[in-house]
């Protein structure tokens, strides 16, 4: 019976040298690097996953043997890139006897042409685009056809038929529950965990995880994902009319080809490799996918606010390659949190946070009609940027640091908005002042150079001796010390430059003197100052703050000063 089912395969794809793959695992080792015994693609072998390729509307046939009655029998059709219309049905063969009364069998294209034409006993229909497989634990001996058709478009597809499922298990099997959590969510991250598969956990075999992410829709499997992704790879590219299409061309499949057949087949292709490194390096990309190995929890970056999106998890045996799609998920990441804008009161000083590389959006709308319009920067730590627009007009755009003032023309109910960029070091301070109706300065006007000097040669153990410039505007200026660790460096320093921390800020203890001072002369706008009390070999801090007249004062740069250990 065996033979006969044997030859009836032959008569079915037509090829009369063709000779069927064994279940016998070192024969079929050997004959699966033989080309010869698939030239013909309707041949589906027993325990090897096959790649097809169907034009639209055309359908395609292919065979499978079952040799013995009560064998079990599992064959699972993966649509890749559309859906599919597949039945699997049971061949009616002819009868030994046809050829009895002239002793020679019936011609061979005769009995080929009567096993095309029958219909057979259909076992199974499906229609969609969802892995699907059929399943029977006791299949009668015989001749199984697979017939599969595209209505939709060109498609790659994957076929996988045994007769030892049990012993196979080539797919990662799904826990128990198969669902993908979206365990945290923000404005541009999502974490993702699932339960481990079985196969990895508790047989023990070679399992990764592979994470999908798209705008579009969940996929049903790897393939589709793949096919997705390589749409214009050379090898996803669809087979011209008439030439010898073959899926068991096996150096595209993974196989050692006629010349490495003795060479180690590595598990992952280079370029598989490649493109389980795509999410690292194409972030631009509406598909991304990256295999993680074999962790079941994995946060996803660099994703857009208020966007939803597509979660896949895909188990994957490294030692056949075939994989096993989890029940997808979708999230809708959280929304950029809407900016406020600050309202500016006429002749209020406004205080400003703004994050490291953040913005913020200022409005000033005047109540009555004006000739123009003054707007007082004070930026506390590192340079900003400001923009001016009246009525969308851009009136003013720069980068400042320090105190700046900015004159513009004014317009009968204009309204102002201005956007203050922070820093890319830190985050940034500032006070603003915008009003119609300028006088006085709210900030005191500040030298270019707002160093300190110390004097080394007039260091005492004691006491020492500094210098500062001033402006020709007479102000209030206030000196204060703090005594530091030796080990205090450069770093702590610039922490402590914020210069919108006025001496309200200080102990009591730590103020030295206030004064006042100026000249018409600006060469001749230097005061000096001693400053007395001091412990021998003790390091201090020194900080000079500028009082204006509307109170708002400004810190110079901190000088950090030694007193002598021996005099």
């Amino acid at each position: 019976m065996r033979g006969f089912l044997g030859l009836l395969l032959v008569f079915a794809v037509g090829v009369w040298t063709q000779k069927l793959p064994t279940r016998d695992e070192e024969l079929f080792q050997i004959q699966i690097r033989d080309k010869s015994l698939f030239h013909d693609s309707s041949v589906i072998p027993d325990g090897a996953e096959i790649n097809g390729y169907l034009f639209r509307d055309t359908p395609k046939r292919y065979y499978f043997v079952v040799e013995e009655d009560n064998t079990p029998l599992s064959v699972t059709v993966t649509p890749c890139d559309a859906p599919l219309e597949w039945k699997l049905s049971l061949q009616e063969l002819p009868e030994e006897s046809s050829g009895e009364g002239s002793g020679e069998p019936e011609a061979l294209e005769q009995q080929k042409q009567q096993i095309i034409k029958e219909e057979g006993t259909e076992l199974l229909s499906y229609k969609g685009n969802d892995v699907e497989s059929y399943m029977s634990a006791s299949s009668p001996s015989g001749l199984y056809q697979l017939e599969l058709i595209s209505t939709e478009k060109d498609t790659h597809f994957k076929v996988y038929a045994t007769t030892t499922p049990e012993s196979d298990q080539p797919y990662p099997e799904l826990p128990y529950d198969p669902r993908v959590d979206v365990t945290s969510l923000g404005r541009t991250t999502v974490t993702l965990a699932w339960k481990p598969s079985p196969t990895g956990s508790l047989m023990k075999q070679p399992i990764q995880y592979c994470v999908v992410i798209n705008k579009e829709h969940n996929f049903k499997s790897l393939c589709a994902v793949e096919a997705k992704i390589n749409a214009d790879d050379a090898f996803m590219m669809a087979p011209k009319p008439g030439l010898d299409f073959s899926p068991f061309d096996f150096s595209h499949f993974g196989f050692p080809s006629e010349n490495d057949s003795g060479k180690e087949r590595p598990l992952m292709s280079k370029s598989a490799a490649t493109k389980s490194r795509l999410y690292a390096g194409k972030q631009n990309l509406d598909l991304q996918k990256v295999c993680i190995g074999n962790k079941n929890l994995f946060t996803v970056s660099d994703l857009k606010p208020d966007l939803q999106y597509y979660f896949d998890i895909f188990a994957v045996n490294t030692f056949t390659n075939m994989s096993t799609a989890y029940v997808g998920t979708f999230a809708k990441t959280k929304e950029e949190a809407k900016q406020k804008t600050i309202e500016l009161k006429d002749g209020k000083v406004t205080d400003v946070f703004i994050k490291r590389k953040g913005s913020k959006f200022l409005r000033f709308a005047p109540v009555s009609s004006h000739q123009k319009v003054m707007f007082y920067v004070h930026s506390c730590l590192d340079a900003i940027q400001i923009q001016v627009r009246r009525d969308g007009k851009l009136l003013l755009s720069q980068n400042l640091e320090g105190v700046r003032q900015f004159q513009l023309r004014g317009k009968p109910k204009a309204k102002y908005l201005i956007r203050l960029r922070g820093s890319r070091k830190g985050a940034s301070m500032l006070k603003i002042l915008a009003t119609t109706r300028p006088n006085k300065q709210p900030f005191p006007s500040l030298p270019e150079d707002t160093r300190i000097k110390a004097f080394d040669k007039l260091r005492t153990c004691t006491s020492a001796t500094v210098a500062w410039l001033g402006t020709q505007e007479r102000n209030k200026f206030c000196i204060y010390k703090k005594e530091v660790d030796e080990n205090y460096n450069e770093e702590q320093r610039k922490r402590e430059q914020n210069q919108c921390m006025g001496p309200d800020t200080r102990k009591k203890f730590e103020k030295v003197l206030c004064k006042y001072f100026h000249s018409q002369n600006l060469q001749k706008a230097v005061t000096t100052e001693t400053i007395k009390g001091l412990e021998p070999g003790r390091s201090y801090l020194l900080d000079v703050y500028v009082v204006g007249h509307g109170g708002h004062s400004v810190k110079y740069q901190s000088k950090l000063v030694k007193t002598r250990k021996f005099c």
